[in-house]
């Protein structure tokens, strides 16, 4: 379709035009990290001047559905996944999402858990806990980092289990604790130098914070961190009348 096509439908303005067009592109005709033609491209193919077609570039970035690389032009943006705030391990969520979870282990250690995480836990801080850092992707794709503690008295073989797998599973399963409600706060920050450089994003960018209390039954059995990639991830909740 081209900009004289949808301006016969109506008097359109011509950036408008052209953003249909552009929308289109992103979401029907290419595939995430692909190109859009540039700049000089789009004016050829639709009659427009360059001011039209920065400003219609200018809101698909704005929108999330493209991104500038300096020097190299403007390509279509990877998907945003939505996510139905509930009761889930991240595997779950993924692959309600129709994604393919994948788990990069960065650390685990045996070590006095933090003041906060010993309330979490219902521990003392001098007793041990298992400290178990891991990267998620989707798809192959980096969108989250986590920072999960457990009680070592109360998970004393956890650092033998396959953590690339589903925790939440295996706390079921093996150990007689199946996760069956959860205390989440989800909040916004800025990403640190690690986190950024684990994610692929810049030091200072956007991110999700969660910090989360898993329960089986009335025992606490793991305190996490996570952060999220902002412009990867969102959260949908239904609201309803009480």
């Amino acid at each position: 379709m081209t900009t004289q096509q949808i301006a016969a439908k109506g008097m359109v303005p011509k950036h408008a035009q052209l953003r249909a067009i552009l929308v289109d592109m992103c979401t029907n005709q290419l595939s995430p990290g692909d190109a859009l033609p540039s700049e000089r491209q789009l004016c050829l193919d639709h009659g427009v001047s360059r001011v039209t077609v920065r400003e219609a570039l200018s809101q698909l970035v704005a929108e999330g559905l493209a991104v500038r690389v300096h020097g190299r032009g403007t390509f279509v943006a990877e998907r945003t996944h939505r996510s139905e705030l509930g009761l889930a391990s991240f595997h779950e969520d993924m692959r309600r999402l129709g994604l393919e979870p994948g788990t990069v282990v960065l650390s685990t250690d045996k070590k006095a858990p933090t003041s906060a995480t010993a309330a979490a836990l219902q521990m003392t801080e001098k007793q041990q806990s298992w400290h178990v850092r891991r990267l998620r992707l989707a798809n192959g794709t980096p969108i989250c980092v986590e920072d999960a503690w457990y009680s070592a008295d109360l998970l004393p073989e956890l650092d033998s289990v396959d953590f690339t797998a589903s925790i939440y599973d295996t706390l079921g399963s093996r150990f007689g604790y199946p996760v069956d409600r959860a205390e989440q706060t989800v909040g916004a920050g800025s990403a640190s130098t690690e986190t950024a450089a684990l994610l692929g994003i810049r030091k200072g960018t956007a991110v999700m914070t969660f910090d989360r209390i898993a329960y089986s039954g009335k025992q606490p059995v793991e305190h996490a961190y996570s952060w999220f990639r902002a412009d990867r991830y969102q959260l949908h909740m239904t609201l309803t009348e009480h």
